[in-house]
């Protein structure tokens, strides 16, 4: 009886999806979907893309507050921020600088310089700037926000 029922639902569900089909209003020619554009890039990522987003840097936890050392591990500044600026050939948006914030206490005397990102380095679950120090950093010019 089970298996009765089983070839019944079977056998009826391309029938009832054949009598709701033909229910639709037909398509017209100038309501047809448009035929996908060459050189379009779906939404998304692909497998390839997503192993490289599984190993990535995330902003949030990874980077934005985190102490920077230096090569003898001096605390030399804190991420606060990092600046989205077109890639080099001008087509894609990349992180460009991470906005350091050196010296200071509590906030107060702080300033703010801005690193190339290739200049930090991941080394041991530490944010490494190779060769920089506190007093290097200071003498940079300070990074300032443009008002928009």
């Amino acid at each position: 009886m089970k298996r009765m029922m089983a070839v019944l639902t079977i056998s009826l569900v391309p029938l009832c999806m054949g009598v709701a089909s033909a229910q639709a209003p037909a398509q017209s020619a100038a309501q047809a979907p448009a035929a996908p554009v060459a050189g379009r890039a779906p939404l998304g990522v692909t497998v390839i893309e997503l192993e490289a987003v599984v190993v990535g840097w995330s902003v949030e936890r990874d980077l934005l507050g985190k102490t920077v050392v230096n090569d003898k591990n001096d605390k030399i500044g804190k991420i606060d921020d990092l600046i989205i600026s077109p890639s080099k050939d001008g087509s894609t948006p990349a992180a460009s600088f991470a906005i350091i914030g050196v010296g200071g206490f509590l906030g107060i005397g702080k300033r703010d310089v801005a690193i190339p990102i290739e200049q930090i380095k991941l080394n041991q679950k530490q944010l490494t700037l190779p060769g920089a120090t506190k007093d290097a950093l200071k003498a940079m010019p300070p990074f300032v926000y443009q008002k928009r």
